[in-house]
């Protein structure tokens, strides 16, 4: 079976670890101090703050720029639910906004129709590797006294005009998850060049604490540990190289699948797509459906998985509890995307396997 995804870890990352745990500081130390200066570097911003999970990244952030009850935040419909519970883990409100059919990416227009006076920050997704549309983002909340907060999670190394996303917004906020672009396990990381920012951030990771035993306000266990740190940076290392991979199989897919029906990614002017995902979009009218194309693929040893099946305005937890546009765009991918395996370690003779799997349906 290929699997639709495969973390690329090896002896350097073992060694890594083993390091650590030879060293006897297992909690957060000097690796995770490292792993933030050299993140923050890669990035080109200011700070680097890790934490735990992209999902504490999220919620850390919101709270640090004051989010809280009786607040909205505009977050995209098509996305892992994460971007929107995180606003709700801070008592306020998560309002969606659609997404561009062609990049899949949160709609700026989209995000104008459901500016409202309580909205206080944009949550701009920059999904399946590609950045969201930057520009038009920023100039809505300049207009409109908003933060932008980039949420990173499937992007790490992408850029929007020569620069790395999570350079742009106030924060950036990313995930290290094992089948992200590149892992620590679990994990994430926050980009920031607002230094007053960053110290709150620190606070609210680490018990709202300034110094040992003295707290000076509510906060969480969010640190990342040095075994996941130690890990990181063998893979921030590595990661240049591990998205060219991503980047030489997305190519190869998008020269090779000449299926009817099935259309590839397209990546945005004066950006650098990533592939945490290959998301292809398979259109019904074709005499074919995105499940349907699935199970023969899974019958034939291939792994995909489907990004997303329900958009989140239609998740049971919010359903009926969360306003916002109908988002006509996300319902229609979230029947219609399927994603193929890209990862670096994919093989020419498994790639080359899945495109005739492909192909030979038609």
């Amino acid at each position: 079976m290929i699997p639709v995804a495969c973390p690329s870890v090896g002896q350097e990352e073992a060694h890594a670890a083993s390091a650590v745990i030879m060293s006897g500081m297992l909690a957060s130390g000097e690796q995770v101090k490292m792993f933030e200066q050299e993140f923050a570097a890669y990035i080109g911003t200011s700070h680097g703050i890790a934490t735990s999970n992209g999902t504490t990244a999220l919620h850390a952030t919101l709270l640090a720029h004051g989010i809280g009850p009786g607040d909205t935040v505009v977050v995209p419909s098509f996305t892992f639910i994460a971007t929107a519970t995180a606003v709700s883990m801070c008592g306020a409100t998560p309002v969606v906004a659609d997404v561009d059919p062609i990049t899949y990416c949160i709609d700026p227009t989209s995000v104008a129709e459901e500016i409202r006076a309580d909205t206080k920050a944009v949550l701009g997704v920059h999904l399946f590797g590609q950045p969201c549309d930057i520009r038009a983002i920023q100039e809505i909340c300049d207009d409109c006294n908003l933060f932008f907060i980039e949420d990173c999670a499937q992007a790490h190394g992408a850029e929007y005009d020569g620069k790395k996303v999570g350079s742009f917004g106030t924060s950036g906020c990313f995930s290290f998850y094992p089948t992200k672009n590149m892992t620590t396990g679990e994990g994430g990381i926050i980009t920031c060049n607002d230094d007053d920012l960053g110290r709150k951030i620190r606070l609210i990771i680490n018990h709202g604490q300034p110094e040992k035993y003295v707290h000076t306000r509510i906060g969480y266990n969010y640190r990342l540990t040095d075994f996941g740190a130690a890990i990181g940076r063998v893979q921030l290392r590595k990661l240049p190289d591990m998205n060219r991979r991503r980047q030489d199989n997305a190519s190869f897919y998008c020269h090779s699948i000449n299926r009817s029906g099935i259309q590839a990614p397209v990546v945005r002017e004066n950006c650098t797509h990533v592939y945490h995902q290959y998301a292809i979009r398979v259109s019904p009218e074709r005499g074919i459906t995105r499940d349907a194309l699935s199970r023969d693929l899974s019958s034939k040893g291939i792994g995909t998985a489907v990004h997303y099946p329900i958009p989140i305005h239609e998740q049971p937890v919010y359903k009926d509890k969360i306003s916002g546009s109908s988002c006509p765009n996300s319902q229609i991918l979230s029947k219609e995307i399927l994603s193929l395996p890209v990862y670096p370690d994919l093989t020419k003779e498994q790639i080359s396997t899945i495109v005739h799997a492909l192909n030979q349906g038609e």
